[in-house]
């Protein structure tokens, strides 16, 4: 999604969002992220601090609180945390684990294919579905290295195990890892 995102020209504005929108917005994070329910009022205090959302090219938003980028979303869909979050708060997302091998095209930004999934270094957990939001972490590391979102359940991953498994939506490196919101 930020493969060749360039902010000096992809994004078209900037607003302030209202407390009563910011609530909401809080209340949808923590019942999407369960994880994040001692955090939220760190990360997005209920009073004092502006919210905004930097609107960009292609529908892409981001919502940013004290001078840091916390989530974006596409089309007004979900919020999905950046990756600096979840480095912060590694148990918010469900986890994939991909064999090592897979590293070099994950950071280009290369979506997941079936095969890294159920390889001897990958882990997939049963019961994901098409469209849920995973975070992407390599056999022996900690963090992870890209969120993306499911193209196959985890079923059909296990029983075909050839084609795209994952769409990868932000990864280490690409442009929005890069950002540094300046106000």
């Amino acid at each position: 999604m930020f493969k060749k995102f360039d902010f000096a020209n992809d994004i078209s504005g900037k607003s302030q969002i209202k407390a009563s929108v910011v609530r909401q917005i809080r209340v949808k994070l923590v019942e999407t992220y369960p994880g994040l329910s001692d955090a939220i009022d760190e990360l997005i205090p209920k009073k004092g601090e502006p919210v905004f959302v930097i609107k960009c090219k292609d529908r892409i938003q981001l919502l940013v609180c004290k001078g840091h980028v916390l989530f974006f979303n596409h089309f007004d869909g979900p919020w999905w945390p950046v990756l600096k979050l979840l480095h912060k708060y590694p148990d918010m997302m469900t986890k994939i684990q991909v064999d090592k091998g897979a590293i070099k095209f994950l950071l280009s930004g290369a979506n997941i294919m079936c095969p890294g999934l159920t390889s001897a270094g990958g882990n997939l957990p049963d019961g994901l579905e098409i469209g849920k939001v995973v975070a992407v972490v390599v056999e022996g590391k900690q963090h992870a290295i890209a969120i993306g979102m499911m193209k196959m359940t985890s079923e059909q991953i296990k029983r075909e195990n050839k084609g795209i498994g994952v769409d990868s939506l932000h990864c280490l490196g690409d442009p929005l890892w890069k950002y540094n919101y300046d106000g």
